[in-house]
This record gives structure tokens, sequence and C-alpha cells, in this order.
């Protein structure tokens, strides 16, 4: 089988393994959100990032829900990150934001975080951070072992091949929240097409 075939036929599997269940509990949790006026803080890094800008322009504009990508802004993330270092700068966002228990983080990652590998420690200094001020935690993840996987509500995507864990988790990251927003619990205007 070569490389193409062999990535689409773990795209189908993947889709057929993902839990309808979780994906309604993150829409149901994501209702709770919008009920109280509350936000939705996507955070990412690298290919997520560029995943949660586009998910926080569907959350806003099909779901009337109010959401930013800290990553967005490039001038204020790139100074954080130069005067307070990596680890700090989703956090340090959140406090100025004023993240309260009305309001949402929702983190794409593949790996989800690692304190012992030293991996994406912004992701968990903010999911900790959230946590001390009871938000809402949700996440859609490549693995079941990375702190997000471990301390929020997650949606971990099968890991059905070792040498394919990014591409994998960064696509269906994408297809995950395109049927949340397009949940019609959540989706108030339509898409055009």
């Amino acid at each position: 089988m070569d490389h193409i075939d062999h990535y689409m036929s773990i795209v189908e599997r993947v889709a057929s393994n993902l839990s309808s269940l979780e994906i309604s509990v993150v829409v149901e949790a994501l209702v709770d959100v919008k009920e109280q006026n509350g936000r939705v803080f996507v955070l990412g890094i690298g290919g997520s990032a560029g995943n949660a800008s586009h998910m926080v322009n569907d959350l806003r504009k099909l779901c009337g829900i109010e959401a930013y990508a800290p990553t967005d802004n490039i001038s204020e993330f790139s100074a954080r990150v130069n005067d307070d270092g990596a680890d700090t700068v989703f956090v340090e966002y959140l406090k100025t934001s004023k993240l309260t228990e009305k309001d949402c983080i929702f983190v794409l990652s593949v790996g989800g975080g690692s304190v012992e590998r030293n991996i994406s420690v912004c992701l968990i200094k903010a999911i900790e951070y959230a946590k001390s001020v009871n938000a809402e935690c949700l996440s859609i993840v490549g693995k079941s072992e990375g702190y997000a996987a471990k301390n929020t509500f997650a949606i971990v995507i099968p890991e059905l091949d070792s040498n394919l864990v990014t591409p994998i988790s960064e696509a269906f990251q994408a297809i995950v929240w395109h049927c949340i927003v397009s949940d019609p619990a959540l989706q108030c205007r339509k898409t055009t097409w």
C-alpha cells in the first residue's frame, strides 16, 4: 500500500472511531458558555495555532459566541514571549482578559503538553490557571497521555499510526470543531454553502 492509500485508510478508521458522545458533551459545554454570555479562548501552538484562528472565526460567525485566539495578535504574543518567556504567554493573556467561571479555554494540540519533556508548557499553565478560576476546560488532542487529555474534557483523536500523529491530529481538529459549530444546538447562522 502506498503512502496515500495508507493515509486515507487511517483517516477512515479515525473517523469511524471518534466518540459522538464526547463531541456532544463538548457541544453542551459550549451551549452553557454561550447561554452565560461567556467567552471561549482557543489555544494552540504551531499548526494548531492556525486551527485556533479558524475555530475562533467559526465560533464567532456561525455560533454567535465571543471567542479569541491569543496567537492572532502576533505583536502581543511575541512581546510576551520575548519579555516574559514562552511558558507564560497564554496564562498572562487570560489574566489580562479577566477569565472567569463563565468562560472556557479550548485547547487544540497534538501532544497536549508535557512537564517532563518541557513541551507546550504554555498550554499546561493556561489549563492550571483556567481551573483556578473554575473556567470550563475543553480540548481536542492527539495523545491520551498528554497534560490536556488528563486535565480537560478531551476529545482524543485515535492514534493508529505513530508516524502520522501530527498530520492526523491537526486534520481531525478541524473535522471535529466543524462538527461542533454546525450542531443545531450551537449554530445560529447558516453557512453560505
